[in-house]
């Protein structure tokens, strides 16, 4: 499920603030990933909510951020504030910690391709509290998914 603020997706939006999350119920379970995007002053441009099938938390996590990343590209940003409440993503995607999970590192190759098309990025760690939209989206995916039957 995607939708944009007032169907125009021809906006252009050159700062973005874009909030992520992924839910997975199980380790690895039912999954989904979900993130919003808002301007800088909080007006939502558009939301994100997938189901992703059975896969970890970490894989849900890494597709949050490639679906915001890729549809904060289709907006015209420019400047991108990545919000996300794992610490370990941040630390991944700002190189403080390896990637050492073989099945991530394809995931974070493609953030990485993405991060590099804006002007600017920033990876910020933000507590769950500060979140709350990006995870009710990433379990409305896991909800949907469970509705259609797992398929």
């Amino acid at each position: 499920m995607r939708s944009d603020a007032e169907g125009d997706v021809s906006t252009q939006y050159p700062k973005l603030v874009v909030n992520c999350d992924g839910a997975s119920r199980g380790n690895p379970g039912p999954a989904g990933a979900g993130a919003i995007l808002t301007t800088p002053r909080g007006e939502i441009v558009a939301e994100i909510a997938e189901g992703l099938g059975r896969t970890t938390n970490n894989v849900a996590e890494y597709t949050a951020v490639i679906h915001g990343l890729q549809r904060a590209h289709e907006l015209g940003a420019l400047d991108v504030l990545l919000r996300t409440d794992s610490q370990l993503l941040v630390n991944q995607l700002t190189g403080r910690y390896r990637v050492k999970t073989p099945h991530l590192v394809p995931l974070v190759r493609r953030v990485r391709e993405l991060a590099a098309g804006f002007d600017r990025i920033r990876f910020e760690h933000v507590p769950r509290e500060r979140n709350v939209e990006a995870d009710r989206l990433a379990n409305a995916g896991v909800d949907a998914w469970l509705a259609s039957g797992g398929r």
